[in-house]
């Protein structure tokens, strides 16, 4: 919170400065004119001058502002894969720790190993989000292409997640459109595993205390498919829907802090579908009122 309170300090102040200067810019400029109005010439290379000089100011206070931004993201990231690396390390040292120092019944050993499991796969996950947001990021980077069925796909990827959280039948519901066996595209299925799985991920991280997830896959025309996700959560700002698709971005907001995350999830969604030629979009009327993820794929 300090380094921030700095940060925008500096950011007042490098803008308070560009102000002064464009003013004081403005003010010798126009006492020049005054004081050598008969000099056209002058004049004319006075004015192209003043206009580079004060282009130059703004282009200068917007870099700047944006390094400082990028900084804070930067940072934002670094503290929440701390966080995601740490808690699940600790964990597993704390039980390993009672495992070695106490001598417990069958039935808790096996419990603890589940939980020493769970936290292995959730430090998995997390390298595995930073290192596919490493490899998304490269544009020359190829794809290994097969034909893939959208819907068995997607299908996977929902009882994955009911299984990582815990969910019962009624929480994630999979709507089968009657041509979503024809949905087919061809890609690298292990990234869109991946990104699928991210969008699943998010919608139940992001619902209220109950969830409510459902799935819809179907071919929007002969020459695409789509996938939907919908969710009852807590919904995105409208003026936060196309920032939530950048890299190490987080939405602000109370709710939005305490759940845990890196701000890759939704940058490699992105990254994949561009990649493989889709595009996606978010939807939503606003907070409290739950979000959509829209997936448009090339047909085969």
């Amino acid at each position: 919170m300090r380094v921030r309170g700095r940060r925008r300090k500096s950011v007042a102040f490098f803008i308070t400065l560009s102000a002064c200067l464009v003013a004081l810019a403005i003010a010798l400029n126009v006492g020049w004119i005054i004081l050598n109005w008969r000099e056209v010439a002058l004049l004319v290379f006075g004015i192209i001058f003043f206009l580079v000089l004060i282009f130059g100011l703004v282009l200068n206070t917007t870099f700047l502002i944006r390094e400082i931004r990028r900084n804070e993201q930067h940072d934002a990231f670094i503290n929440a894969v701390t966080h995601e690396l740490k808690t699940p390390i600790a964990s597993i040292r704390l039980y390993l720790e009672t495992l070695k120092a106490r001598d417990i019944d069958e039935e808790q050993r096996r419990e603890f190993y589940n939980i020493m499991l769970a936290d292995s796969d959730r430090l998995l996950l997390t390298v595995e989000q930073v290192l596919r947001a490493g490899r998304t990021g490269h544009k020359r980077r190829r794809i290994a292409n097969s034909v893939i069925n959208l819907g068995e796909m997607v299908q996977e990827c929902l009882e994955l997640t009911r299984i990582r959280y815990g969910l019962d039948e009624t929480a994630l519901i999979y709507n089968a459109s009657p041509d979503a066996s024809s949905a087919k595209v061809s890609g690298d299925i292990d990234e869109l595993r991946a990104a699928f799985s991210n969008l699943l991920d998010n919608a139940v991280k992001y619902s209220d205390d109950e969830v409510r997830v459902s799935v819809s896959v179907s071919a929007l025309d002969d020459k695409r498919v789509t996938v939907r996700v919908s969710d009852k959560g807590i919904g995105i700002p409208s003026a936060q829907l196309k920032r939530i698709f950048k890299r190490f971005y987080r939405v602000p907001g109370r709710f939005m802090a305490r759940v845990k995350g890196t701000g890759l999830g939704l940058f490699i969604v992105h990254s994949v579908v561009k990649k493989h030629g889709g595009r996606v979009f978010a939807e939503s009327a606003g907070l409290g009122h739950g979000s959509t993820f829209t997936v448009h794929l090339p047909r085969v």
